[in-house]
């Protein structure tokens, strides 16, 4: 991805919002049990979807990045090009397995608009618009597991 303002990049600025998001709704929250004494339960629910959408989010940082654990006792000793082989593997079974989560995601969705119409607990909202967030964000994890694979086919040449 392009990197936007200060050198950070789209995925980069959505985490910072999503935190500087929960960190004001915990603040105001704190204010007005303390001033007013009356809690903002419903504030909750916005707290825990903005975490869900910025792990979402950080799963294709960390894949970017290579920051996923992975198994290389055996794979380090592998020639050359049953490395590459495995890479290639891995990132379309990663693909693949974000895929099959979005699509029941979006299925779930469909459901959620056609049948059931539910409503957020706390604040009334459709429920739907908490899911939307996985398959529209998980474009960052399939960019991450891009450049991931792009990055580590792109190393050491054979000889």
């Amino acid at each position: 991805m392009k990197k936007l303002l200060f050198g950070f990049s789209l995925e980069h600025w959505l985490v910072a919002l999503c935190m500087a998001g929960m960190v004001i709704i915990a603040f105001l929250n704190v204010l007005s049990r303390y001033i007013f004494h009356f809690s903002l339960a419903a504030t909750e629910e916005i707290t825990i979807n903005l975490f869900v959408w910025m792990t979402v989010i950080g799963i294709g940082i960390a894949f970017k990045r290579g920051g996923h654990m992975g198994m290389v006792t055996f794979f380090n000793h592998f020639p050359l090009r049953a490395q590459k082989t495995c890479i290639v593997i891995y990132s379309l079974l990663a693909a693949l397995l974000f895929l099959v989560l979005d699509y029941y995601m979006i299925q779930a969705i469909y459901d959620e608009i056609t049948l059931f119409e539910a409503k957020s607990a706390a604040l009334n909202i459709p429920v739907w618009i908490y899911y939307l967030g996985l398959p529209v964000l998980s474009v960052f994890i399939f960019h991450g597991i891009y450049c991931d694979a792009v990055r580590k086919l792109a190393g050491p040449e054979e000889e």
